[in-house]
Parts: C-alpha cells; structure tokens; sequence
C-alpha cells in the first residue's frame, strides 16, 4: 500500500513542510525494463512519508553485498558498522559503492531538517542520504524495516522526514527498578521506531534510583550505578536518542526528604505534608541545585526535566493559613502581596535557572504554571502537558496563547500506570492510533491547527504507581504497541496508510 504523499502531509494539519523531493527526481525514472510492476512503498513503522514508485527487483543483500560509506561521510561509520552487522553485509568503510551494496551520505545541501532522509534504490544499489547523521540513520532503519517486512528494499526513492522534533518514552524508574539491559532493549525498540528521547524519572516519594555522589545517603537499592547510566547513554548517542534526567520538585521529594526530614514541609499543625519540601527555608534549594548540577554533568544532553508539579502546599484551601512559614517568605520576597503560589513559581524559575547555568534547557509538568501568580515562569521553560484534572486547571490554549512551547504527554492516551489506579486504564496502541494526534493534548478534542508548530512533540510515558502490578517483561509487552502507534503518530499526525488490524500485524511482524 502506498504511503501518504508529500502533498497530502502538507494538508494533514501538522504544520510541516513535506519532504523536498526536488533534488531527487532527476535520480528516479523508472527503469526502462517492463518486466516488474511499478514499486509500492516499503512497509515501515512508522510510515514513509513520501515514496516515488520505480521499475524494477528492489534490493536485498548478497553475497558480495557491503555497506560502504561516500566520500566525505566518515562520520557515519558508527551507523555503517551498525547496519552491517544487522543486514549480516560486509564493511568497507569510505569507498566506490558496487554492485549489491548500500551507500550512506552525509550531503549538506539536499535540504531538509536534521532528521531528514532520502532513500534511492535502482541498479541493485541503495543510497541513503540526509543532511546530518541523525536522518542517515533514520534512512538505515527504514531499509533494516523494509528487509523484515517484504524482502527486499523496493525500487523507487523514498522521501523522509518527522513532522514533530521530540517523540519518545517517559519512564518511571524512581516506583519500580527496571535495569540497564531493560532500558537499553527499550532504546533499540526506540530507535527503529525513529524515536529520539528517552525521559527518566528518577527521584520519587517511594525511591531515588541513580548513583550519587553529592549525596550518597538519598539513594534507594536497587539502583543504577553511574557507570550504568554512561553505558545507556553510550547506546542512546549511537542511535541518536536524547537521555533527559527528571529530578521533580518542589514535590515528589519523599526519598530525598527521608535523609533530611527538617526540610518536610510541615503544616501549621506540625503535619508533614508526604514528597513536598519546605521551600522557605534556603537549605532546600541548596540541596535540590546540589543534585541538579549533579546529574546535569552526568547527562550529556540538552534537557532536564525539573518536575514542578503537584507542590502539596498548593492542594489545600487556604495555603497560606495552612503554611504560614511559605507565606511570609513570600511576602519577604515578593512583596506584601506576595503568595504561595509565587513562591513556587520562584522555585520553578530557580531551578530552571540552575539547569540553564548547565547549559541544559528547563522542562516542566503544566500543573507547575499557574495563572493567577504574580511571577510569571519564565518562557523558555518548554511545558509538558499530561493533566487537565489538578486544582485550578487550565486548557493547553492557556499555555499556547501565552506563545509557551508544548509536550504532549496526554495521560488519557499516553499514561501506562501500573494497577490503573485513580481510574487511569492501560492505553491501547489502537486507540492512540485511531484517535490520538500530537495536537490532542488535552482529553480528546485537538486544539485550533493554529497551535501546531507550537507542540513540538509528546512522549509516551510508563508510571509505576503500583509498581508489583506488571513485572518488567509485561510492561515490555503492554507498551510495545502503543509506542508504535505514538510513534507513527509523531512522525506524521494525518491518517495512516494502514488500517489498525494491518498496522498491528506489521508491528508483530516486525518485532518478531
């Protein structure tokens, strides 16, 4: 079956520019032989979003095949070895592709974005190009997915590109431990998928998972070892995904808090208030900041998650009766009319300041931004929408409105919480692909297609609340499929190529 065209990507409503087929038309008449019937696209999750039809066998690797590299791409030897070891090929490094062999190449000026491909298959030759390494590699797994799933790699020119800049998996290893060799299974059933973050919520009430060694006495057991996590780096980079540390607070904190107990935050009544740290006093942003810096030199890349979400000061009536130490530091710093809400909001700009000191940019949970506080949070902190159900909640066109980049993390599709409790159910792989689209941020109903270029993506997320509900291999299985359908959904919101009952046989297919 054919893939979507350029031309009807351009009118799907995501807002991005279809793939720039021009460069490579010239490359893609048909063979003169009739004896094979015009190509179909290859059968890829997710799908290919542009795929010009030529005559001819198609590829498949031979005897003599190898994956060579092109004059000038040496820096996509890691990809070239990559590939040859899964297609089973020979390597030869820079040199003149042959008959039989796959040629990667690294060209500046085909256009497109970073994550931009172009696959050309005639003359028992493929050729996979891009602007940059990242799309190169995108090519490669198209034509790893095409072997799998027909055979052979069909004559014709693919035309590549991800209508979103961030698509990936949220994971909760802070309830339940999952191991390296469990994340690093995850990172190449991502990477096949095109995906490009992987976000790890590390630090919860229940346990802190990551080797410190600032602060020793937080950390839970099991957990993983500093060395573990360099080493799931290592494997991200090399398939071009993202790693984003997620230490929440002001709230969530109760690991952390365990081995400083004078920072709970306390009531009036001396009540501790479960995971929330007492942001009056500074020992708190002392310690939160130590740890930030900490793991920011840990994780190489260009995010890091602060959390802000679900402060428990904000929960009650009346939070400044509740926790009268909050609002007089408020009103020390903020002003006679300063509030609690603005002192957490002051929390959140601080922490994304010290991640910004780190080079690192801000992500935040939605229910951190508040709309009636004085302070106004600052706007490069990118919003990660997941909830419209928390006190005071706003619509996403509240956040859109104010000109604020947005996530999507819509947990009425792309929660997995384990025991589905808080009438939370398992998401399907068929409903996302159905109903779900990167401007669905909120419930079901998509905001104005004006919105669109401001949601740069979603991640589907794992959360263990009740953590003994799935072993690891079920959780492996419950979210093979609905990562594949969100998958397919960040790459290209308009209506799939394939109905779901042949979607879900080609996602067997091809993780078998």
């Amino acid at each position: 079956m054919l893939a979507l065209t350029a031309a009807s990507c351009a009118d799907s409503g995501t807002g991005a520019a279809a793939p720039d087929t021009a460069t490579t038309s010239a490359t893609t008449s048909p063979s003169p032989s009739r004896s094979h019937p015009l190509s179909t696209a290859p059968q890829t999750i997710p799908a290919v979003r542009d795929h010009q039809a030529a005559r001819g066998p198609g590829w498949k690797p031979g005897g003599s095949s190898a994956v060579v590299l092109a004059e000038g791409s040496g820096a996509l030897a890691d990809e070239g070895r990559l590939l040859a070891g899964e297609l089973k090929t020979g390597y030869r490094g820079q040199a003149a592709a042959r008959p039989g062999d796959i040629e990667l190449a690294l060209d500046p000026e085909q256009g497109g974005g970073p994550e931009s491909y172009t696959v050309t298959t005639r003359g028992d030759r493929v050729r996979i190009s891009g602007p940059d390494e990242a799309g190169v590699f995108y090519g490669t797994r198209t034509v790893k997915q095409a072997l799998a799933s027909g055979g052979t790699v069909p004559e014709g020119t693919v035309s590549d590109a991800p209508a979103k800049p961030q698509r990936g998996l949220h994971l909760d290893i802070a309830r339940k431990f999952f191991d390296a060799e469990w994340i690093e299974a995850r990172l190449r059933e991502m990477a096949d998928l095109k995906m490009n973050q992987l976000a790890l919520h590390f630090s919860d009430d229940q346990a802190f998972r990551i080797e410190s060694s600032s602060h020793p006495e937080i950390v839970s057991d099991p957990h993983l070892t500093k060395a573990d996590v360099r080493r799931i780096i290592a494997l991200a980079n090399s398939l071009h995904i993202t790693v984003i540390p997620e230490i929440d607070s002001p709230g969530h904190l109760g690991a952390v808090l365990r081995a400083y107990p004078d920072l709970q935050l306390r009531s009036a009544q001396g009540n501790a208030r479960q995971g929330a740290i007492d942001i009056s006093k500074p020992a708190s942003a002392t310690l939160v900041d130590e740890l930030l810096r900490e793991y920011a030199a840990l994780f190489p890349g260009g995010y890091f998650h602060v959390g802000a979400d679900e402060y428990q000061a904000l929960t009650v009536s009346d939070p400044a009766a509740s926790f009268p130490q909050l609002a007089a530091a408020a009103r020390q710093r903020y002003g006679a009319d300063g509030t609690v809400q603005d002192l957490a909001e002051g929390w959140l700009n601080d922490r994304a300041a010290t991640v910004r000191e780190a080079k690192k940019k801000a992500k935040a949970w939605n229910d951190g931004f508040f709309a009636d506080s004085a302070v106004t949070p600052d706007k490069s902190i990118e919003v990660e929408y997941w909830t419209g159900k928390e006190i005071g909640a706003r619509p996403p066109t509240a956040y859109l409105s104010e000109g604020r980049p947005v996530v999507n993390l819509n947990d009425e599709y792309l929660y997995y919480v384990l025991g589905e409790p808080n009438d939370f159910t398992y998401p399907t792989g068929e409903r996302i692909y159905r109903e779900w689209t990167p401007r669905v941020l909120r419930g079901t109903t998509p905001v104005d297609a004006r919105y669109d270029r401001q949601i740069l993506g979603g991640r589907f997320a794992v959360w263990c609340d009740l953590a003994d509900a799935q072993t690891t291999a079920q959780v492996a299985e419950g979210i093979r499929l609905p990562l594949a359908a969100t998958s397919q959904k960040l790459w290209d919101a308009g209506q799939p190529p394939l109905s779901w009952p042949q979607f879900r046989e080609l996602a067997d297919r091809l993780g078998g």
